[in-house]
């Protein structure tokens, strides 16, 4: 190959980096337009004595942007989003910083798992995609379901010294389980319904 002919190859390569690059960018809003839409107009709000709770399926969105975008793409879209829609929301504004790194860390779980030991969007073996996906999926839901409640206590104690953190611990610990527990299996699901559709629009990424 000559000069010329690989110059051309490295530049078409470089215009594809770039090409997917972008597509992921806008996914990633995409995702998090979903998440704060999904967190805002589709939870159930839970008034509790020390605070108000949601039951929602922004982790899902979290969990299934790191599936179809990677590590850092998807916990991003579904970080901005949550800490989007807690910024808006006064109940929550306080809580925007602990919920962009809870949810920034859970995508990175998902992600890593998924990608970097799973494989999953190179795998052609539906069986381990779906293995990979669900291991991935409820390690970063597990994480979610231990860290969210456990950060938002020692934030809401040692941060803004709310006593009432006491109160709304356990409140808290058990509407995160059930949020992760059926954010998995819904991010689970919609993944595996993607992947095909996704391949046939040329919109699935090989990460």
């Amino acid at each position: 190959m000559n000069r010329t002919a690989e110059a051309t190859e490295g530049e078409s390569r470089t215009e594809r980096q770039q090409d997917q690059k972008l597509k992921k960018i806008v996914f990633a809003g995409i995702f998090a337009a979903l998440t704060y839409v999904v967190f805002t107009f589709l939870s159930i709000r839970i008034p509790t004595p020390g605070g108000q709770v949601s039951i929602h399926l922004g982790n899902a969105f979290c969990a299934l942007g790191a599936l179809l975008l990677g590590s850092m793409y998807g916990g991003l879209g579904g970080a901005i989003g949550l800490t989007i829609a807690d910024l808006i929301d006064p109940v929550y504004i306080v809580e925007a910083p602990v919920t962009f790194l809870i949810k920034l860390i859970m995508g990175i779980i998902v992600g890593m798992i998924a990608h970097r030991i799973g494989h999953i969007s190179t795998e052609t073996d539906h069986a381990k995609v779906l293995k990979w996906t669900i291991i991935a999926t409820v390690a970063g839901m597990v994480f979610n379901a231990i860290g969210d409640p456990g950060l938002r206590y020692l934030y809401k104690i040692l941060i803004l010294g709310k006593p009432a953190a006491e109160v709304t611990f356990a409140i808290n610990f058990g509407i995160t389980l059930l949020n992760s527990v059926v954010s998995a299996f819904v991010s689970v699901i919609l993944y595996m319904a993607l992947r095909v559709p996704l391949k046939k629009a040329g919109l699935f990424f090989r990460i």
